[in-house]
């Protein structure tokens, strides 16, 4: 749930501000807390997957935090992201692609999922900071030694 905050704090670029980048991360994290984390492949319109993370949203700062400040602040950082103009709402969205890949690569390396090649193929080849790019072709480089790996170990127990 925290792994792109994290993310954000890795990054090197320096004309980011680091600290909204974890700030909208987190607040990002909310609404799928609520609402599950949809992938484009459950059939849901961007609008209905709007509207689902808008009533998370809206839930999450005028019930329970009582539209305070501090509500108002985590409101403003998920309508920045959500807008996706800023560099730093970008910047996050490109990690959310990332994150989701990762998990995915994650999935197939503990529970010999296979069937995963849509996360990636909606993922990867969208990432547009230089950084995230990069990040994205090591995953693909360790997936494809994974993925050679467990071919030659296949190979190998139907010769026995």
């Amino acid at each position: 749930m925290y792994r792109m905050a994290i993310l954000s704090m890795l990054t090197t670029d320096q004309s980011l501000d680091v600290s909204k980048c974890v700030m909208m991360a987190l607040v990002h994290d909310l609404a799928e807390a609520q609402v599950g984390d949809i992938t484009p492949h459950e059939n849901f319109t961007k609008e209905e997957k709007h509207r689902l993370e808008q009533e998370a949203m809206n839930n999450f700062v005028h019930t329970m935090l009582h539209n305070s400040p501090a509500a108002q602040r985590i409101e403003a950082l998920w309508h920045e992201y959500e807008a996706g103009e800023t560099p730093e709402a970008k910047f996050v969205k490109d990690l959310d692609r990332f994150e989701m890949a990762s998990q995915a690569l994650e999935y197939e390396r503990n529970h010999g999922v296979s069937t995963l090649q849509p996360f990636f193929d909606s993922s990867i080849p969208r990432l547009r900071h230089p950084e995230v790019q990069a990040w994205g072709k090591d995953l693909i480089e360790e997936r494809e030694s994974l993925l050679q790996g467990s071919q030659a170990n296949a190979s190998t127990s139907g010769q026995t």
